[in-house]
């Protein structure tokens, strides 16, 4: 069962590096998720095996399952409250190419942000993500103020410290090396 879910899991880990599948990202690259559907049904093929043949593998498969309950439950309950993957993105779709969206991530799970810069490129499931970068505080730039559309197929980044230019390929969408510029 683990082998599987990380069969599974490798495609979604593959298409989270720049230029991966969007489509594929969101639904195969959950780690936790799937080996938490490896469990389960590693408990239910030991119901199925052992038939409650003995009060040991009743004790067992009780045990089992109030594990599953008392981590499973909760994890969905947050999953529910918090929607999605509880990450805060801000999209700005291009002016000369609707298929181009710029998508800024806040990846911290703490206090102090992380952002994170990508382009969208396409639609449902050819939909690629490149990425610009990550800024954050403690990378010598300094605080993130914004990411935003400064023409046709350029995207400006600034910092507290420095301004950085993107030149996307108009064809693909494929961000080239930034133009920095000290502030």
């Amino acid at each position: 069962m683990a082998l599987v879910s990380a069969l599974v899991y490798l495609p979604g880990l593959h298409a989270s590096y720049s230029g991966g599948l969007v489509e594929v990202e969101r639904w195969l690259n959950h780690p936790m998720l799937l080996g938490g559907i490896a469990v389960a049904l590693f408990v239910v093929s030991l119901v199925v095996e052992l038939e409650f043949r003995t009060w040991v593998s009743q004790v067992g498969c009780a045990v089992g399952l109030v594990a599953l309950l008392f981590v499973g439950l909760p994890f969905a309950w947050l999953v529910f409250i918090f929607g999605g993957d509880g990450l805060d993105v801000t999209r700005q779709p291009g002016s000369e190419h609707p298929d181009q969206v710029l998508a800024v991530t806040n990846v911290a799970a703490s206090i102090d942000p992380i952002y994170q810069v990508q382009v969208l490129t396409g639609s449902g499931w050819s939909a690629r993500h490149w990425d610009l970068g990550v800024w954050d505080e403690r990378d010598g730039r300094g605080w993130f103020k914004g990411a935003e559309w400064s023409g046709p197929n350029q995207i400006t980044v600034t910092s507290e410290k420095e301004i950085a230019v993107f030149t996307l390929d108009p064809v693909s969408g494929r961000p080239g090396e930034p133009v920095t510029t000290k502030r």
